[in-house]
């Protein structure tokens, strides 16, 4: 599913391809609809419960720091990430 312009009705929702993208996550208004489910969090616009919180690759979805791709990352990077919203930084 390529998203954006071709997940209309007028393109068929990409000839199909987001056929499934749509059933799962009717809601979820996204650029790269791809990135769900893809084991990365990819933050803010794709973590909120109509994206199925980034498709399930975000663990932490009251987490409100500004990039969750830091959590995890074996750097403990304080703030706001080390909060048990963040999962004090993932570990």
């Amino acid at each position: 599913c390529d998203g954006g312009e071709f997940n209309t009705a007028e393109c068929g929702y990409d000839d199909g391809d987001c056929d499934e993208f749509n059933r799962l996550y009717p809601d979820c208004d996204v650029e790269f609809p791809w990135y769900l489910g893809d084991g990365e969090c990819d933050g803010k616009k794709y973590d909120k419960p109509e994206c199925g919180f980034d498709g399930g690759d975000c663990e932490y979805p009251t987490c409100n720091a500004f990039n969750l791709t830091y959590l995890g990352d074996g750097y403990c990077d304080g703030g706001e990430f080390n909060t048990p919203e963040c999962g004090y930084d993932d570990g």
